[in-house]
C-alpha cells in the first residue's frame, strides 16, 4: 500500500507502486525515494508515517516525520516550525549512537518540512509489560544499565529528552534498548536553562520543575525512576504518589515482586520531588549501581598468568603533552610500530597523521605531517600497517581507505560495505586488514588488490570492534549485540561465540600470548576471558561510563581503559586492581593505546585534542 502525504487528500490510500495519488494528484514519492505505507501517529504540529526506502535493494523500513501545523497561532507555529528543525539539527548529531535512531534525511517537499529517521524494529516497553507482566529487578537493573549511558551521552551534548516513558523506549529483538522520539528534546545551554518555557512531556513522568516550564538534566532521571516504578507494579504514576501524604507509596503496589533495599534507594532518589535532593548526574546512579554488584572472578587469575609483581605506580604517569589539530572529536587513534607515528581519525572526517619528537630539553614534541581529507563522513577507525607505510582507515561514508604514509597518496579505496564501518585492523603480517560494520557483518581484503577475501557473518547488530590474535589464527569480533565472536582465519569460520556483557562490546584486545582477551563495554566494564575454554577470568568495575576503549600494554601486565566519564584507568593484569586514575581531558575518552615500547599511552578525546601520558 501506498499512502499520500497531502494533509488534505479525502482518500489517502492507493496501490503499492503509485507514483502519483490517484485522488488527489500528489507525488507519492518523498524526494523521489521514501514510500509512506501507514500513518502511525498524529498531532498538532506534524505526521508520522511508516514508509520504505525504495533506492535500496532490499526496500527497509524507515519512519517519515512530516511538519505540519494545522490550526494554531502564528507564534505557536514559527516556534513549532524552530523546534522541528532543531530536531533535525539534534538527531544528525545523536544519532550516531547505537541506542538512539539515526536521522536519514532532512528537506522539505510541497512546502512541507520532513525528517526520515531509521525505523526500530521491536516492542516498546509498554508493550512488553502488557505481553509480559510486570518487570523484576533483574529487569530494572538491566534497563538502568542499558539506558543510563544513553542518557549520558545526550546530556554530554546539551540535550535533554524530556518525554523518557515506557512508549519511547523500544526493545529490540536481539535486546538492546533504543531511546526514541526526540521531538520534545531541548538544548540546554547555561542560560536557557534558567528560562521557564512551554510545558512538554507526558504529564505521568514528567518532573514537578518540567511541569512548571523549567526543565534540567535531573528531569530525565526523574522520568526514568518514575518509569521503572511503574514497569515493577504496572500501575499509573498518578496512583503511585499519595497527594495526601506529598509521598511516593510504589512499594504498596509491589504484587509478589521484592525489590531489594540497595535498588528502592536508588529508585527513590531518583524520583524526589525537590531537584537538589535527587541524583544530579548519570554518574553518580552509575556509582551506587556498581557498588551493589560484586566483583565477579570465576577463576584466579595466577591459574592462567603468573603473577607478576606490578612496578608501575599512580606517581610515575603524567601527562606530557598534548596535541591540538583536529575541528572536531577524536575518535581513533594508532602508534606506528617503530613508535615514530601516530594516526588519528576524527568526526571532522580527516585522518592526521602526527611525528613524535623528543627536543633538547628531553621534552616530547609533535609536528603534523600530513591531514588526508578524502573520506565525506566520519572516520571512525585508523591503523597503521606492520612495517609503517599504510594507514587504514573506516568511515561512515562505507569506505575504507589505504594511503602511503610516506607522502599520504591514496593507494586503495576500498567498497563492499553496505553501512557504516566502525573498526579495521590490520592482520600481524601485515598482508590483510579486517572492517567491522553497522550491516553486521566482518570482511578481509587484501592489502595489494583491495579484494574481499573473507565475508564472516554471525551478528545481529553493528560489529564495533575488531583485534587479529598475534599467533595468526583468530579474528575476534565485538558487537552492538552484546557478544564477542571468534573466527578462524584459515576457514573463515565461526569458532565460538562468548557472551557476558550487558550492553555493546565497545572494544577489544589479545594479550601477547593469545590466550587472553580484554574486552570493554557499554555496560561500564571490563572484562578478561580465557580463550581456551571462553570462561570468564575477571570483571573490573570502576568507570562510572561507559567503556570506549581497553588496550594492552606490550608488557602484558597493564591494561588501559578509557570511558566517555572523561577518564582513562590503569589496571594490574595479573589480578585486576586499580593502579591510577588518568585525568586531563575536558569531554569523553574514545580511544586509549600504548606505544610499542610501552613508555607512553596516546589517548583521544571528544575534546579534539590528543594526549600523550609518559611513564617515567
Amino acid at each position: 500500500m501506498s499512502y499520500c502525504l497531502n494533509p488534505n487528500c479525502q482518500k489517502p490510500q492507493n496501490p503499492d507502486n503509485t507514483k502519483f495519488c490517484q485522488s488527489c494528484g500528489t507525488r507519492i514519492l518523498l524526494n523521489e525515494r521514501y514510500r509512506s505505507i501507514k500513518l502511525i501517529g498524529q498531532g498538532g504540529f506534524g505526521r508520522t508515517f511508516l514508509a520504505v526506502d525504495e533506492h535500496k535493494p532490499s526496500k527497509p523500513r524507515c519512519v517519515i516525520k512530516q511538519f505540519f501545523p494545522q490550526a494554531q497561532g502564528t507564534n505557536n507555529s514559527q516556534k513549532a516550525a524552530e523546534l522541528f528543525e532543531q530536531e533535525a539539527v539534534r538527531l544528525d548529531e545523536l544519532g550516531k549512537h547505537p541506542q538512539i535512531p539515526e536521522l536519514l534525511a532532512h528537506f522539505s517537499q510541497d512546502k512541507r518540512q520532513y525528517l526520515v529517521q531509521e525505523f526500530i524494529d521491536g516492542q516498546n516497553l509498554a508493550q512488553t509489560l502488557a505481553a509480559e507482566g510486570t518487570f523484576k529487578e533483574s529487569q530494572i537493573r538491566e534497563l538502568l544499565n542499558s539506558l543510563l549511558p544513553v542518557l549520558e551521552f545526550i546530556h554530554s551534548h546539551n540535550v535533554i529528552h524530556r518525554d523518557i516513558k515506557p512508549e519511547n523506549i523500544i526493545r529490540r529483538p536481539d535486546g538492546q534498548l533504543v531511546l526514541v522520539d526526540f521531538g520534545a528534546a531541548k538544548f540546554a545551554t547555561g542560560t536557557a536553562l534558567l528560562k521557564t518555557g512551554t510545558v512538554i512531556g507526558t504529564p505521568e513522568y514528567i518532573a514537578p520543575e518540567q511541569a512548571r516550564g523549567k526543565t534540567v538534566f535531573a528531569s530525565d532521571l526523574y522520568s526514568l525512576g518514575v518509569t521503572c516504578i511503574y514497569l515493577m507494579t504496572q500501575v499509573s504514576p498518578f496512583d503511585l504518589f499519595d497527594i495526601n501524604e506529598n509521598a511516593w507509596v510504589w512499594r504498596q503496589y509491589l504484587v509478589n515482586n521484592s525489590v531489594s533495599q540497595e535498588l528502592s534507594n536508588i529508585l527513590d532518589k531518583l524520583i524526589k520531588n525537590a531537584v537538589n535532593q535527587r541524583y544530579q548526574s548519570v554518574t553518580d546512579i552509575i556509582k551506587d549501581l556498581q557498588q551493589q554488584q560484586p566483583q565477579i572472578n570465576t577463576l584466579p587469575i595466577a591459574s592462567v598468568k603468573p603473577n607478576i609483581q606490578h612496578s608501575f605506580s599512580p606517581k610515575m604517569w603524567r601527562c606530557v603533552h598534548t596535541i591540538t589539530g583536529h575541528s572536531a572529536s577524536v575518535l581513533s587513534i594508532a602508534f606506528s610500530p617503530n613508535d615514530q607515528f601516530i594516526a588519528s581519525g576524527s568526526w571532522d572526517k580527516t585522518v592526521k597523521l602526527w611525528q613524535l619528537v623528543t627536543n633538547q630539553n628531553g621534552e616530547i614534541e609533535s609536528s603534523m605531517l600530513n591531514t588526508l581529507n578524502r573520506h565525506s563522513d566520519w572516520v571512525r577507525s585508523v591503523a597503521i600497517s606492520p612495517n609503517n607505510q599504510i594507514i587504514a582507515s573506516g568511515s561512515e561514508d562505507k569506505t575504507i581507505k589505504l594511503w602511503q604514509i610516506s607522502n599520504g597518496e591514496l593507494l586503495q579505496n576500498i567498497r563492499g560495505h553496505s553501512d557504516y564501518i566502525r573498526c579495521v585492523a590490520f592482520s600481524h603480517d601485515g598482508t590483510t586488514i579486517a572492517s567491522g560494520s553497522d550491516d553486521k557483518t566482518v570482511k578481509r581484503w587484501d592489502i595489494n588488490t583491495g579484494q574481499c577475501i573473507g565475508n564472516l557473518r554471525g551478528h545481529s547488530n553493528a560489529v564495533t570492534c575488531l583485534s587479529f590474535s598475534f599467533d595468526g589464527n583468530i579474528l575476534a569480533s565485538g558487537s552492538w549485540d552484546n557478544t564477542i565472536k571468534l573466527w578462524h582465519l584459515e576457514t573463515g569460520n565461526l569458532i565460538s561465540t562468548i557472551k557476558g556483557h550487558s550492553n555493546g562490546v565497545s572494544s577489544i584486545a589479545f594479550s601477547r600470548d593469545s590466550n587472553i582477551l580484554v574486552t570493554g563495554s557499554w555496560d561500564c566494564t571490563i572484562k578478561i576471558w580465557q580463550l581456551s575454554n571462553q570462561e570468564l577470568i575477571n570483571t573490573l568495575f570502576g568507570h562510572s561510563a561507559y567503556v570506549s576503549s581497553v588496550a594492552i600494554s606490550p608488557d602484558g601486565q597493564t591494561i588501559a581503559s578509557g570511558s566517555i566519564d572523561n577518564t582513562i584507568k590503569l589496571w594490574n593484569f595479573s589480578n585486576g586492581e586499580l593502579i591510577c586514575t588518568l585525568k586531563g581531558h575536558l569531554a569523553a575518552v574514545n580511544c586509549v593505546a600504548f606505544s610499542p615500547d610501552g613508555k607512553f599511552i596516546v589517548s583521544g578525546s571528544e575534546d579534539t585534542t590528543i594526549k600523550i601520558w609518559q611513564f617515567d
